[in-house]
């Protein structure tokens, strides 16, 4: 199976084939709107305007299972996004990223890049706090908390797993690389 064989839910609940990015570099991202990492909406739209011209799409599943920090409707949470992040890039209905009722893209993405790098005394403080406090990371590999991003080049192969600290304009160089 490739990441193009999977069907999503948009978040008016019509069926999305990923498929419709193939041949573009794909930036997936779970997402929270009350998250201490929600800031980081600004960075993905930053990156999204700069190069999705050149082939780059953003992907949001927002995830309430960290905190409960991604409540209300998926019509909710993507007025907030709009109103307060300006964001473009398409947003999907909300899912699960751990466990029996986890989005089927989410096991593929972890089964393919099942651990990020943390770089920094600060990130890895904060990512050993959040493991303390995450209670669907149950096993090897599991999203640890929101904003957990993975980046999939043209060819559709899951080249990169970012941890929830990484600030999204620090990987431009990575997108470089593939745009």
């Amino acid at each position: 199976m490739e990441i193009y064989d999977f069907r999503v839910k948009k978040r008016n609940d019509d069926d999305f084939s990923l498929n419709e990015y193939k041949g573009k570099v794909m930036l997936i991202v779970n997402t929270a709107t009350g998250c201490g990492f929600t800031p980081q909406y600004e960075g993905l739209e930053n990156l999204y305007q700069k190069y999705h011209e050149k082939g780059l799409e953003i992907l949001d599943f927002p995830c309430n299972q960290f905190g409960h920090q991604a409540p209300g409707t998926d019509s909710e949470i993507h007025q907030f996004c709009t109103a307060k992040y300006k964001t473009t890039f398409d947003q999907f209905k909300k899912i699960e990223v751990n466990g029996e009722g986890e989005e089927k893209l989410y096991t593929f993405l972890k089964k393919e890049q099942p651990y990020e790098d943390v770089h920094g005394i600060k990130n890895k403080m904060s990512m050993k706090a959040i493991e303390k406090i995450s209670t669907t990371c149950k096993n090897p590999g599991d999203i640890k908390w929101n904003f957990t991003k993975f980046l999939v080049d043209r060819e559709g192969n899951v080249v990169k797993r970012y941890d929830p600290t990484f600030n999204p304009m620090d990987m431009e160089k990575d997108l470089l690389e593939l745009l």
